[in-house]
């Protein structure tokens, strides 16, 4: 019986991950005035931007969490390649591997 409580706390759907955003979003915003009328001043729009910068931390933090839905249509039959080429620093752009490394036949050079 308690897991069928705990269910009805759980956010499934990015619907419902916003619903809650717009409610802490709500409770900052009101927060925020609080501050503001207790604190007048500085003091006050400090603690009052900071109530709802925190509505983007948590939002952010409820969308990630909440998983995609399955695609309805599947990309084919073949996987994705997984081996990516190597990001160097460097500005210019380096040659793909050959069978002698990143040796070319005119140059010596070796990356």
């Amino acid at each position: 019986m308690l897991s069928k409580v705990a269910r009805l706390f759980t956010i499934k759907t990015r619907f419902e991950a916003w619903l809650v955003i717009y409610a802490i979003a709500l409770g900052a915003v009101e927060r925020g005035r609080h501050y503001l009328d207790v604190y007048p001043g500085f003091g006050g729009w400090l603690l009052a931007v900071a109530c709802t910068a925190v509505v983007f931390v948590a939002g952010g933090k409820l969308l990630d969490s909440v998983s995609a839905p399955d695609p309805a249509l599947a990309a084919g039959p073949y996987r994705a390649p997984t081996r990516r080429r190597m990001i160097s620093g460097r500005s210019r752009p380096t040659r793909l591997l050959n069978r002698r490394g990143a040796m070319s036949r005119i140059s010596r050079r070796r990356d």
